[in-house]
C-alpha cells in the first residue's frame, strides 16, 4: 500500500509516517520511481507506535517494541528490551504519583488549616 493508504488506515498523516521513518521506526520499500510502499506489517507497527505515544512513551523508548514486532513476535512488549523500557516507565509513573500524592497532602493540610483558622470578618463585604 502507498503512504496515503497506510496513513488513512492507521488514522494518521503521511507527514507523520515520514517522521516515523526518519526516526527509524517505519521501514517502507521503495518502488523504481521512489514511491514508498508498505506491507500489512507496517500497519501493525504504526498502531503500536501510536498506542505507545498515547501513553507517554518517547520515540526512542518505542524502538525496542518495534524491533520486537519486526522479530516476528505477536506483541511488541514481550522482548527483554521492551520489558526493560516498561519497567523504567512504570518507575517514572510511580515517582510522579508519589510526588502528586505529596502535593495533594500539602494542599489538603493547607485547606484544613485555612478552614479551621479563617476569620468571620474576612468573608464579610466592606
Amino acid at each position: 500500500m502507498l503512504i496515503g493508504e497506510l496513513a488513512e488506515r492507521a488514522g494518521t498523516s503521511a507527514r507523520t509516517l515520514r517522521y516515523y521513518e526518519a526516526h527509524g521506526l517505519v521501514c517502507p520499500q521503495r518502488t523504481a520511481n521512489g514511491y514508498r510502499v508498505y506491507d500489512e506489517a507496517e500497519l501493525r507497527v504504526v498502531h503500536e507506535i501510536r498506542t505507545l505515544l498515547a501513553v507517554g512513551f518517547g520515540l526512542d523508548d518505542i524502538k525496542p517494541f518495534v524491533a520486537c514486532l519486526r522479530a516476528g513476535n505477536s506483541s511488541g512488549d514481550v522482548c527483554p528490551d521492551s520489558v526493560a523500557v516498561l519497567r523504567r516507565k512504570l518507575e517514572e509513573v510511580d515517582a510522579c504519583l508519589a510526588e502528586l500524592a505529596a502535593v495533594r497532602g500539602r494542599l489538603a493540610g493547607q485547606l484544613d488549616y485555612a478552614i479551621a483558622h479563617r476569620e468571620e470578618s474576612c468573608c464579610n463585604p466592606c
